[in-house]
């Protein structure tokens, strides 16, 4: 059996989730992700959010690159950043606070445990 060894676009059928409702702080926003890699503790692929505001706690890295999009990620007791087209981030683990979609917002991730 061969294995693949470039995959460039998400196959099948996304997934559609919403935050918990103990993280949902306003709003109704849903997520769709279409997942590229899912093996070994990396996780890759596209995810897409509607605007509203939730809490966010990471246990993992995760690189970001927003494709379109407008979103604010606040740290708990710390600075806010606005995140549009083409910012590209790392979110550490250990962070917590809100990610809020300000308008409908597309990222690439790629995500280590």
């Amino acid at each position: 059996m061969t294995e693949t060894f470039l995959r460039i676009t998400a196959t099948g059928t996304p997934e559609v989730d919403r935050p918990a409702a103990d993280r949902l702080v306003s709003g109704a926003p849903e997520f769709t992700t279409w997942n590229i890699e899912d093996r070994d503790g990396l996780y890759c692929g596209t995810w897409r959010a509607t605007p509203g505001k939730w809490t966010i706690r990471y246990d993992e890295w995760e690189y970001c690159r927003i494709l379109e999009g407008h979103s604010i990620i606040a740290e708990d007791g710390g600075e806010a950043f606005e995140v549009r087209a083409g910012d590209s981030f790392v979110i550490r683990p250990g962070f917590s606070g809100t990610w809020e979609v300000v308008e409908t917002t597309t990222k690439e991730y790629v995500i280590r445990l």
